[in-house]
């Protein structure tokens, strides 16, 4: 029988690493859990960032997990404001930016990612929104008239777009795809967000991509872009993207290939796992390995990767449906199941035109996701049953009508 460990130690301290500590506990683990974070701040949500923080309707201290007496509870050796900097898998110790190294008996690697920035893009005046700081450094530049230029119409560009022109900014959205998030949503829905931006009084520009930042008295004033064009800014926010934060582990013997490689247990090597956006794991539902930065992926998997580092015996592959949202303009989008790489997007409920609408997504014989826009939660329950089953695409679409 595996010999439980005494050390974990869980590296991010945001809700893939905090729900793992929180699970470690639930399941009767009494040995230490230190638990280190970059930021200073205690563990709290990303999410609403782009959307409450940016609207300024929530204050910074609510978007944190847990009361400190909850944190407290959980007895942790809790290192904030202290990032890893180098993992010896041989030595089985981590060491900090501190210059101190910590030892460990089982590892969960829950650090996340890092917004891509473009070199060149750092000068006043542009942001990136991936941590508190960033949120509450942006709010202060938006207001009624000023000029935000947003590179990238993903998600997170997208939500900050509303979020701005809510706020009276004007908003240019930059994206060099035909229509937003087409490579993943299929061009049904990627129309119709383009057309909700537009809408919105937000200037959506396509197929395009900036070439190059003017400035005037060393603050970005402006974004020039392929298309010739030039666009005015007092602010732009770089959105284009993300990447694992995974260069501590370089020369760890970790695989790193787009995050940490894990298999469909959540483990990367013996003793060591990986949770939330930085983990790349095999997901058996799919048949496919994914790496996913939604919020509701990094609680689920870390609870997965959490009870099979605590009993490695008993270790259950993680084989998730996943799930996303995200709020736009007062609408809100969310899907159940894998929607990239699909071989057909179909409406099968609704009209794009008219507002709420309900795309399936079919990847060969199978059903693989759905994604709805503007529709109450209830509507998307019995696709995601059927996306759980791997149900035939024949089978779960033959009685719906061609739209």
């Amino acid at each position: 029988m595996t010999v439980a460990p005494r050390r974990v130690v869980v590296v991010g301290a945001s809700v893939a690493g905090l729900t793992a500590a929180e699970t470690l506990r639930r399941e009767g683990y009494d040995g230490s859990i230190t638990l280190i974070g970059r930021e200073p701040h205690p563990p709290y949500d990303r999410p609403p960032l782009s959307k409450q923080v940016l609207l300024g309707d929530w204050p910074a201290e609510r978007v944190f997990l847990r009361r400190p007496e909850d944190v407290a509870a959980l007895g942790l050796d809790l290192r904030l404001g202290t990032a890893a900097t180098a993992l010896s898998t041989a030595a089985r110790t981590v060491t900090l930016s501190d210059a101190t190294e910590t030892g460990y008996d089982a590892l969960l690697i829950a650090t996340g990612v890092r917004p891509r920035r473009p070199p060149g893009y750092d000068l006043p005046g542009t942001h990136v929104l991936r941590d508190l700081a960033d949120a509450l450094a942006l709010r202060e530049r938006i207001a009624p008239g000023r000029r935000l230029v947003v590179l990238g119409a993903g998600f997170l560009g997208a939500e900050a777009a509303s979020s701005a022109r809510a706020l009276g900014a004007e908003v240019t959205l930059v994206e060099p795809a035909p229509a937003p998030l087409a490579h993943a949503v299929g061009p049904q829905a990627a129309a119709h967000l383009a057309r909700l931006h537009r809408e919105h009084g937000v200037d959506l520009r396509t197929g395009t991509k900036v070439t190059g930042v003017e400035t005037t008295d060393g603050r970005v004033s402006g974004v020039r872009l392929s298309d010739g064009t030039r666009t005015p800014a007092d602010d732009v926010l770089i959105a284009v993207g993300s990447e694992p934060d995974t260069r501590w582990l370089e020369g760890s013997g970790l695989r790193l290939a787009d995050g940490v490689v894990c298999d469909a247990y959540c483990a990367a090597a013996p003793g060591v796992y990986a949770a939330g956006d930085v983990a790349r794991w095999h997901n058996p539902l799919f048949g496919v390995s994914m790496r996913i930065e939604h919020r509701t992926n990094a609680a689920e998997q870390a609870m997965a990767a959490a009870r099979n580092l605590l009993r490695p015996e008993q270790a259950r592959p993680y084989a998730p449906v996943p799930y996303f949202w995200s709020d736009q303009h007062g609408v809100r989008v969310q899907a159940f199941g894998h929607l990239r790489g699909h071989d057909e997007a179909r409406v099968v409920e609704g009209d794009p035109e008219e507002g709420g609408f309900l795309v399936a997504y079919r990847a060969g014989r199978t059903l693989t996701g759905a994604l709805s826009v503007g529709l109450p939660p209830r509507a998307l329950r019995r696709w995601r049953t059927a996306v759980a089953g791997r149900a035939d695409w024949r089978a779960a679409t033959e009685d719906l009508p061609e739209r």
